[in-house]
């Protein structure tokens, strides 16, 4: 029977889990770390940087180097108006419409670059159990709060995206 790994999906870090036997063990990523930060970087080679090599890159190349992706998470950019400052990289899309990140001109939504988080989770997995990872159970307890308010249907929508994306 296929594993099914657990997810922790962080504002800061990430974390993926197993079981073994009754007690869930904590997965080492390939940076020799449990915990993998919840940054996605891109370079002037068209590569993508995922945890902590994306974080060594946020000094040298803040404005592609998107994290705290979870903040905006099924947000429209009316409302991040705060959030938006604190951030080097560019937050665009019209003030009713669902937030985007822009990035050596492509623009990605939030749920598309936790996904990418989430693939390489998904591989630390993989690469562990020796095999094709098809299930997980993910947590993103600050967003569900938000998700889960009357009239967020869109949002919820975003969040089922990211869900998907991440096994495609």
């Amino acid at each position: 029977m296929a594993k099914i790994i657990g997810i922790d999906l962080g504002t800061t870090n990430s974390v993926v889990a197993v079981m073994e036997g009754s007690s869930p063990k904590v997965l080492i990523n390939s940076s020799g770390s449990r915990l993998t930060p919840s940054v996605v970087g891109f370079t002037d080679k068209a590569e993508r940087l995922i945890g902590q090599i994306a974080r060594h890159q946020q000094v040298t190349n803040p404005e592609n180097t998107v994290f705290s992706i979870k903040r905006f998470m099924g947000r429209r950019h009316n409302e991040v108006s705060s959030e938006e400052k604190t951030v080097p990289y560019k937050i665009t899309g019209g003030a009713e419409e669902l937030v985007k990140v822009g990035v050596r001109g492509k623009e990605y939504t939030p749920p598309e670059i936790s996904a990418m988080i989430l693939q390489d989770l998904k591989k630390t997995a993989e690469d562990y159990l020796g095999e094709k990872v098809t299930n997980a159970v993910i947590t993103v307890p600050g967003l569900l709060q938000r998700l889960a308010a009357p009239g967020n249907q869109g949002r919820r929508q975003n969040s089922r995206a990211q869900g998907r994306a991440n096994y495609q």
